[in-house]
């Protein structure tokens, strides 16, 4: 009977099924990265100092990566889809409020519940679609359907963004989430069923705490520092986050059933898969939204001719993101993997000859070579993670594939992000936290301007220098750490191979 069903092919309701379930996770990503054109319009509008505006770009990306594990495991004992119309339904009245925020605080505000909500959907959805495709062939295109989909809706953010700036106001890229989530809500009684798993445990509520709190408190001390200097204050609210961090992971090494199975980094493929998933993610963001605003305000593009420069580089990461699973295949995780790091390497450091007189050449070439190597990332990641582990513990390592996706994408703005803001603080006019609020300063010099931009380049410059050079240390330790496949008569050769080096 069992036998019967997983041979069975899906039906039109399945592929309808797919495509209703895609719509959510597009938004999920789209708007990990759709306000990366939009802050100099949010900032003419509701004034955020330097703090505000990086909390109100990466408050987001920690709400769903420090509850993704969390809300997976909420999922198998209370229900997926029920799970996932919660999450939607929540995520469109949060996007409702974001986009009439009259204040940066309710802005962070709303954009904190976006996250929560959006850390509903990603498991969910990918177990609703497990229900809905039982043979292994076409469960595996249709998840592979889902990442690409995930992938490209981060490469497109910005260009989507830019495309609604460059007619409505900066609210409008929240409101665009609406008919998606209305039309989801619509369809899914329809067309999905209800999953439920027989994960043992409970969820461990001490442990969400202690992971969110920390994450937050830690970050949020970093970023006050970079943007208005040391204070005791300060110091403090980091060593509370660093503490609760250090407790939290402590913890899930004494609990049956923890919300991070820390064991799983003795493996050094799963390690390397893990930190594959989390450094190109924060290397990305970082870049993306510093270069937003290198565009826009160093260089004074129009925001449409902003998006328009962006659509290179995300057709690549996209084109990239489906090819790469053929590649894989064809030449091995290991070569994926290296050409990953080092693309992105190459792509970071062909940001450095852009100035402030120009430089959109050398954007775009940075953002199609690097793109090859974020399209490779989001392929590879989940599947080399899972691969590397035992069997019974592969619901843990997908989930923390998907989390330091997430976690890489708010530390990118956070970490790197803060590191821009405190070098345009050091070397800047010092008039004020950011370019956007320096150049709203009537009456400027042009010999202050010109500072002023100069100082932010500097800022980019080492940001992508730094990124760089972590990742080419990646690829290096990839190459000691993961084992080469011997050579043998095609592709198969390759995956039996790696099947025995532990690269599965």
């Amino acid at each position: 009977m069992n036998e019967q069903r997983v041979s069975q092919p899906p039906g039109l309701r399945a592929w309808l099924g797919l495509l209703a379930t895609l719509g959510p996770v597009l938004l999920v990503a789209m708007d990990g990265s759709v306000l990366f054109l939009a802050m100099p319009r949010v900032t003419d509008a509701l004034s955020p100092s330097a703090d505000q505006a990086l909390w109100i770009m990466d408050i987001y990306g920690f709400a769903v990566g420090s509850l993704l594990v969390a809300f997976g495991n909420i999922g198998d004992r209370y229900g997926r889809l029920k799970l996932l119309m919660i999450g939607v339904a929540g995520f469109g009245v949060a996007s409702a409020g974001a986009a009439f925020a009259p204040n940066p605080e309710l802005l962070i505000a709303f954009r904190a519940l976006m996250g929560v909500s959006g850390a509903t959907l990603l498991p969910s959805a990918l177990a609703v679609l497990s229900e809905l495709f039982t043979d292994p062939l076409r469960r595996a295109r249709a998840i592979g359907v889902f990442a690409a989909t995930f992938a490209a809706g981060f490469a497109i953010g910005p260009f989507v963004g830019g495309q609604l700036l460059s007619r409505f106001w900066w609210g409008s890229v929240f409101l665009i989430n609406l008919p998606v989530v209305l039309l989801f809500l619509l369809l899914a009684p329809i067309l999905l069923r209800e999953v439920r798993a027989t994960r043992p445990g409970r969820v461990d509520t001490l442990s969400v705490l202690l992971s969110a709190a920390g994450l937050l408190l830690t970050i949020y001390a970093i970023k006050h520092t970079a943007t208005e200097g040391p204070a005791a204050g300060t110091l403090a609210v980091g060593i509370v986050g660093v503490v609760a961090l250090g407790r939290f992971v402590r913890r899930q090494g004494r609990l049956e059933h923890p919300l991070i199975d820390f064991v799983l980094f003795r493996d050094r493929v799963f390690t390397v898969a893990i930190i594959t998933g989390l450094l190109p993610l924060a290397a990305w963001s970082a870049v993306a939204y510093l270069a937003s605003g290198y565009l826009q305000s160093v260089l004074a593009l129009p925001v449409l001719h902003t998006a328009l420069l962006t659509l290179p580089g995300a057709a690549v990461l996209t084109a990239t993101c489906v090819l790469a699973p053929a590649l894989v295949g064809r030449t091995g995780k290991r070569s994926a993997l290296l050409s990953c790091h080092f693309c992105i390497a190459a792509g970071l450091l062909l940001l450095l000859p852009a100035g402030v007189s120009g430089g959109t050449g050398w954007y775009i070439a940075s953002t199609v070579v690097a793109g090859i190597g974020y399209g490779i990332s989001f392929s590879v990641v989940a599947d080399t993670a899972v691969a590397a582990v035992p069997t019974e513990r592969a619901g843990s390592a997908a989930a923390l594939a998907e989390t330091s996706n997430e976690i890489g994408n708010a530390l990118g703005i956070a970490l790197l992000g803060s590191l821009a803001t405190l070098l345009f603080r050091l070397q800047g006019p010092d008039l004020a936290g950011t370019l956007d609020e320096t150049l709203r300063i009537p009456g400027l010099a042009p010999a202050v301007i010109s500072d002023a931009k100069a100082a932010f380049v500097t800022g980019l410059h080492v940001v992508a220098v730094i990124a760089a050079v972590l990742h080419a240390a990646l690829g290096f330790l990839t190459l000691r750490w993961i084992p080469k496949p011997r050579r043998g008569t095609g592709p198969h050769a390759v995956a039996a191979e790696e099947e025995r080096g532990g690269v599965r």
